[in-house]
């Protein structure tokens, strides 16, 4: 990979999202309205407590894994990436280029998602509140890199985004937000254990009810950044082109 080329790229991605402000939107503003929502409607319990930083490592996948499929997938049926490709830059360029665009991008909402909860709706946090940032980030990351993975095998935005129940909802009913993981059947605890968003779930519950949650957290954000990485790799793999 060329260092320079990568970080045009995301120069590149950058600066289509900022003139792109239904995107911004969805980016920054989305998550924010959603985790106050959920504090006004419970507003005067401990449930927002229990579900609020978790549901910031949610967000941020989930709206990372869909503007980063969709985006991917434009690039490839519109010829811009089999232009790319046919100069120096190589599918390890594009591919990073836009981990790091997504990865600025995830930084400012992490920040200001997280503190918007902690400062504005009050969410009450044990731990350091600056990992809630970082677990935050790095299941954004996680987020991008599954969208550049599976958009390989989308031919249209509408099945790119048809690829969200299969990777996505699984993951949302088994990563420890709705059940406890160790209460779900065998099976699906296993299932669970294989799942990078449990990790993020558990790393943000873990900030919420111990003030020494350091060790454990990192443990579980190192867990979520290799699995990043290897849907990149993968991502590098399976990109094609154009969509035939």
């Amino acid at each position: 990979m060329n260092p320079r080329l990568t970080i045009a790229t995301a120069g590149r991605v950058l600066q289509q999202i900022r003139a792109d402000h239904r995107t911004v939107g969805l980016l920054i503003v989305v998550p924010v309205v959603l985790i106050g929502l959920l504090a006004w409607i419970f507003s005067g319990t401990r449930v927002f407590d229990n579900i609020g930083a978790p549901l910031l490592g949610v967000f941020p996948f989930v709206v990372m894994f869909l503007v980063t499929s969709v985006t991917t997938l434009r690039e490839r049926s519109s010829g811009t990436l089999e232009r790319l490709l046919s100069t120096p830059l190589g599918k390890g360029d594009f591919l990073a280029g836009y981990a790091l665009a997504f990865g600025a991008l995830a930084v400012v909402q992490a920040l200001v998602a997280t503190g918007f909860a902690v400062w504005v709706f009050g969410l009450d946090v044990a731990g350091p509140r600056w990992l809630l940032v970082v677990v935050a980030v790095v299941d954004a990351v996680l987020g991008t890199a599954t969208g550049l993975f599976v958009s390989a095998f989308a031919r249209t935005e509408f099945q790119a985004v048809q690829f969200m129940p299969a990777f996505v909802l699984p993951q949302f009913l088994l990563c420890g937000l709705l059940v406890p993981r160790d209460g779900l059947p065998r099976a699906l605890e296993l299932f669970s254990d294989v799942l990078p968003l449990s990790y993020a779930v558990d790393a943000m519950r873990t900030l919420t009810a111990r003030v020494d949650a350091a060790g454990d957290v990192g443990r579980d954000v190192a867990i979520v950044a290799a699995f990043a990485v290897a849907a990149i790799a993968l991502g590098s793999l399976t990109l094609r082109r154009r969509t035939a």
